[in-house]
């Protein structure tokens, strides 16, 4: 059912994507799909979870096997936001569904939720530890990561669905550079 929904949400969209499309597309009964899911806005929300979930494994691995390079968490951070933005602009379907839900959604589920993925747990735990080692208290470094991602989600979405104002390699250093910006104490 998952890749049933993905497919149909990634070329019809979620408002043009009924219940019927999903089950008749994965070949099950109705009654299936509600044992997983309470509706379609249930599935997309797990579908998001589970996209986002294999990027920011990819994204921590490559900065974690090349942390040797990095002078400082913030080159890191740099490293995996780059990791980030390559990854999308490889993946323009998965970047358009999932866009608007990227940063507080990983956020929120990493922190609150019980049955969250635990990569994303990582991810907040590893950013949280780092700037609590600094001037940041707890709040600020919630506060901090959602501005980071939610930054790198909206350039992301435009520099490489739209161009605009530029595409995303000429936005990138502007976009590094704001990131070191509000990181640097």
């Amino acid at each position: 059912m998952y890749d049933a929904a993905y497919e149909l949400f990634t070329t019809k969209g979620i408002n043009n994507t009924a219940i019927d499309d999903i089950v008749k597309k994965a070949g099950v009964a109705k009654g299936t799909f509600y044992l997983y899911f309470k509706d379609k806005y249930d599935i997309f929300d797990k579908i998001i979870l589970k996209k986002s979930s294999v990027v920011i494994k990819e994204a921590m691995a490559e900065t974690e096997k090349n942390k040797d390079e990095f002078n400082d968490f913030i080159e890191a951070i740099i490293f995996f936001i780059n990791y980030l933005i390559e990854y999308f602009k490889n993946n323009k379907m998965l970047l358009k569904l999932i866009h608007k839900n990227l940063s507080w959604g990983i956020y929120r589920k990493a922190v609150y939720d019980i049955d969250t993925n635990e990569e994303m747990k990582r991810l907040v735990d590893i950013f949280m530890e780092n700037m609590n080692s600094g001037d940041y208290d707890i709040e600020d470094s919630g506060k901090t990561l959602f501005i980071i991602l939610e930054l790198t989600s909206s350039i992301c979405y435009s520099g490489i669905i739209f161009e605009e104002p530029d595409n995303i390699d000429n936005m990138k250093p502007v976009l590094f550079k704001s990131i070191r910006k509000i990181l640097t104490k």
